[in-house]
């Protein structure tokens, strides 16, 4: 038995220093600190859904943003949290989003998105708040029509 913990402490020890350092050995595989955790999901909003647009599709999306929704951000072709707050002001003044106005691009958003494609004649899915390839599709002609 000795042998045997002898032999796990070793591995452990093994591998904390492998990732690391000895600091580290007796806790080389523990799962991330809830500080860390929570600074991962600030990152998240930050990210990029373009839904299948290309970088010139985004951009026609941000510059109609820019004329009618006071999208102020950069007209570069990545749909980030600006680029989402106008659509979702867009989608609550016209298409039932009740939600908050964050640029978190949630069910809710999505929703918008697909009663707005509908309701110009690109979508013929379900409402379902899901960004399948129907929806995606219907994005990137609306996104080519728009000046």
């Amino acid at each position: 038995m000795r042998a045997l913990t002898k032999a796990l402490i070793g591995a452990t020890t093994a591998v904390g220093i492998a990732a690391g350092g000895l600091a580290t050995a007796g806790t080389a595989v523990a799962a991330p600190s809830p500080a860390q955790q929570v600074a991962d999901s600030q990152v998240a909003p930050l990210a990029v859904k373009n839904l299948g647009l290309s970088r010139d599709q985004a951009r026609n999306a941000q510059r109609f943003l820019a004329k009618h929704w006071n999208y102020n951000g950069r007209i570069d072709g990545y749909l980030g949290t600006g680029s989402w707050k106008a659509f979702q002001r867009l989608f609550k003044k016209h298409w039932k989003y009740g939600g908050r106005i964050d640029g978190i691009v949630g069910p809710g958003t999505i929703k918008g998105l697909q009663r707005m494609l509908a309701s110009n004649g690109f979508y013929e899915g379900r409402i379902d708040g899901i960004a399948g390839t129907g929806t995606r599709a219907a994005f990137k002609q609306w996104a080519n029509g728009i000046s």
